[in-house]
Formats: C-alpha cells, structure tokens, sequence
C-alpha cells in the first residue's frame, strides 16, 4: 500500500532503509567514491544485497548483481544513490543494470557528480526499465552530506573531539584518563571512519598520543596521523614518529631545522612547508585544502583548546562530539580548562543530540 504524499509502498521503504544501513556501514572506507548500499528484490523478496567495495570499487550495483542467488530478471533495484552512467576505471552500472534485465530501480536522489547526475533515468527508461527517484530522499541527503561537502567545496568533511570533567577540564597532569571506556571506544570507531587525525605538534608532545584505531581487527584502518607543527618543536623520541611508516603521517611545518627535517623524511614522514602568512598560526582553510588533494576526505580533530577554538570561531567543524565525564578532576600543578563552550553553544546550536554512554553524556553538534 503507498501512500498519497510519496506513492512509495512500506515495502519499497523498508527494502531502501537496508540498502541506506548497507551504505552507513561503509561509510569513510570508499575512499574517492561514495559508499552506496544495493539491495534487489524478486517476487517480494531479497535475492541479493551488496556495497560499495573497500576504497571504492567494485560498485555496489555490481556486488548485488554478482551476489545473486537467482537471476535478477525482471526484478526490483533498491540503490541509495543514482546509479553511475560513465566509463571511468569500472564500465557503467547502467550498462550493468541494463544488460541483467531489471525492472525497476529505485534510488532517493541524484549523484553530485556532473558526469552522472540526472542522466541515469533517462538511460535507464530509453531500455524500458523504471528509474524512480525520491525513495527516502531526506535520509539520503543526511547520509550523503559529507560527500556532498567534498565535491561542493572541495574540503574534507571535519569532525571535531573533545573529552572534559564535570568541571570543564581537559587536561590535567594528575590523570591520562578522562572518560569511561565506552567513550573510548566511540572515539576509536571516529577514527576508523576517518583518512586523517588532526593534532598540533604541542599535543602530541605532552600526551605523546596513538592516534590509532584500537578496535579489534581494525587497527589496520587507522587513520593517518597529521601534525600541525610550524616551528618543528615535535619530540623525535615520540610514539609518532617511532611509528611512522608507509607515508602515514604529515606533517605542516614552517622552519628551516633541516636537521629535523632530514630525520622526518628520512623515516618516511610527508614534510609539507606552509606559510602562515604573516600570520601567527597556519591558515586552516589552506590546510584543510592541501588535505583534501592529498585523499583526506573525512578528517577528525582531536586537538587541545587552542585549536578546537580556532576550528570553532571559524565554523569549520561539520560535525563536533562533546564526550563529558561525570566526575570532576583534580587541577595538579598543569591542566588545561575547555574554553570554547560558549562558542560552541552559539555557534554551533541549531542541531544537536544528547545520549548517555553509561555515566559519560555525550552531544554531537552538527553545522
């Protein structure tokens, strides 16, 4: 039965909320190309689902056309985005979709990309198979927004961290340990679904950090390591740089150490000199940028106050997860107070959630 406002039936729905849970899953781990999430129905029911592949490839459409159990002939296609028409380094899912003889296809909305957006139907249609668009649009476009902000703006889509006490604190010498381990874990799934995890030199030298993923059998996902340090003040005895390897840390510099430099390139660290322009600090937008070219699309802060401020006053987080313990802290001889909440609160109001991880109330903000 469907219904007047949309004339999608509860089954078309319930068949594209599996394909969107498929696309969430993979989500930050299909490298250029956005995760997409396929689900095909013969006679009411599943014969095949599939995913966009690991760093993008194969197509998802693929993956459910090669999953199948019985031939998709005149079956139904439920895809969370518009269905690519192009020759790049795979042949065209409409070709695909086309040549398997579907029925139908169903997608919530069209692909950004200007090669592919809105001439899908139409292809689809000149070979007698139904293309209907609209299916669920609203929780696409929420599930395609940082892809959306990567082809728009050419940026990655930022998510911003922060833990503090009761009493506001995020750094104190008396402890390492802020938040409770369900927290923890949050934070490693964060950067699981990340390429890249911002930090400052001055960071990594007093908590001498991972900023690995620490979830079991995904430690090989982590993400890479990116220091903003302009005057090259890093500890060369520091976790990071013991760790670094395979090109997965950058770091932006300003000086002319070339002792430090040599030693960073030569253990395999990408060097990028920046400019700040006259400026006391790095321009982050030009920063975000050269990440962007570099294949970071999604990228988390996990800075200290003075850089979650800076991304803050510039309104440049998409995303920000507030994790707040339940127990105060003690201040000891160094501790740091979390200064940006009013900014926060101001700027970033219009969209927020609340939960609670066992005794840690976390808020996400969203821009």
């Amino acid at each position: 039965m469907s219904t007047k406002k949309d004339n999608f039936t509860a089954k078309d729905k319930k068949f594209m909320k599996l394909a969107l849970d498929l696309a969430r899953a993979r989500k930050g781990l299909t490298g250029d190309n956005p995760s997409v999430g396929c689900v095909i129905v013969k006679k009411g029911e599943i014969i095949s689902i599939g995913q966009t592949g690991y760093g993008g490839r194969p197509h998802a459409e693929h993956n459910a056309i090669s999953n199948c159990f019985e031939d998709p002939k005149d079956s139904k296609m439920y895809i969370t985005l518009e269905p690519c028409n192009h020759y790049g380094k795979t042949p065209p899912c409409t070709k695909n979709i086309i040549k398997n003889q579907i029925r139908e296809v169903y997608y919530p909305i069209e692909d950004i990309d200007l090669k592919v957006k809105g001439k899908s139907s139409l292809i689809l249609e000149n070979s007698n198979i139904k293309a209907k668009k609209g299916l669920l649009k609203k929780e696409a476009l929420n599930l395609y927004n940082s892809y959306y902000i990567n082809r728009k703006k050419k940026l990655p889509y930022v998510i911003g961290k922060i833990a503090l006490s009761k009493n506001k604190i995020i750094y104190s010498d008396t402890t390492k340990r802020i938040t409770n381990e369900m927290s923890d874990k949050l934070t490693h799934y964060l950067r699981f679904k990340s390429d890249g995890i911002l930090i400052t030199s001055k960071t990594l030298n007093i908590d001498n950090p991972k900023l690995n993923c620490r979830l079991e059998g995904y430690t090989k996902l982590s993400p890479k390591r990116i220091i903003l340090d302009k005057n090259l003040k890093i500890n060369l005895k520091s976790y990071i740089v013991k760790s670094i390897k395979n090109k997965n840390t950058i770091i932006f510099y300003n000086s002319n150490n070339k002792t430090k430099k040599n030693f960073l390139t030569k253990k395999g660290a990408i060097l990028i000199k920046q400019s700040t322009h006259g400026h006391k600090n790095f321009d982050l937008k030009i920063i975000l940028k050269k990440l962007y070219m570099k294949g970071i699309k999604n990228l988390l802060v996990e800075g200290g106050d003075q850089l979650t401020k800076s991304f803050l006053q510039k309104v440049m987080f998409n995303e920000f997860y507030m994790f707040k313990s339940s127990k105060n802290l003690l201040k000891g001889n160094k501790y740091v107070n979390f200064t940006s909440l009013d900014i926060l609160n101001t700027k970033y109001n219009r969209h927020k959630i609340n939960f609670k991880l066992a005794t840690d109330r976390i808020t996400i903000y969203k821009n």
